[in-house]
């Protein structure tokens, strides 16, 4: 039986519309994760109402004023099975003793897993009240140091990485940086990330 060649095509062009339709309902949205274990959906997110995320970071959180504070940061789409969170504050445009080396402005951990946040001026101790525990930045203190770039000098970015794990840390507040990421490995949920700029 011959078909005529309009039929044809015409029979081709809706069938590419409905396989186009199929895929299309698939895909997944912009900004959701694709497949996988858990399914989509939007991830872990850190946010601060301090500063735009990429804006510039006022003063007041900053070694520009003798009165630093650490700003307010919250967090939602926690994902399931998270048992603490930690946080990782860091200037990765600075280098250190010819190194890859960067400076580390704020390491906290074993933040309970129920905490939607870290409220504005974190105190400067080593161990919290609800069992958080500060390392020392690069100042040789623990807790929040603030963003300290020259004038003389383009913007620098500094980074707040926010990680959820299905354990706590067994470390103490002596721990370096190095040691508590190694400590993270195999145990990161999700991964939340924020960023401000700032020079004098």
């Amino acid at each position: 039986m011959n078909v005529p060649h309009t039929l044809r095509s015409a029979v081709f062009l809706a069938a590419l519309a409905a396989f186009s339709t199929v895929v299309h309902a698939q895909a997944p949205a912009q900004g959701q994760a694709r497949g996988g274990r858990g399914g989509g959906g939007p991830g872990l997110t850190l946010t601060t109402t301090a500063f735009e995320d990429g804006g510039i970071i006022p003063n007041r959180f900053t070694q520009a004023d003798p009165n630093t504070v650490s700003p307010a940061l919250s967090w939602s789409n926690v994902p399931e099975g998270t048992v603490s969170f930690a946080l990782i504050m860091n200037d990765p445009d600075v280098t250190i003793n010819r190194s890859t080396d960067d400076v580390l402005h704020w390491l906290i951990f074993n933040i309970p897993g129920t905490s939607r946040g870290l409220p504005e001026n974190v105190p400067l101790e080593a161990t919290l009240p609800d069992g958080s525990i500060q390392g020392l930045n690069r100042g040789g203190t623990p807790g929040y140091r603030g963003p300290g770039a020259p004038a003389a000098g383009p913007y620098h970015h500094y980074t707040f990485i926010l990680y959820a794990l299905d354990t706590r840390l067994d470390l103490t507040p002596a721990a370096t940086r190095a040691e508590v990421i190694d400590a993270m490995n195999g145990h990161i949920l999700g991964k939340g990330v924020l960023f401000g700029r700032f020079h004098r």
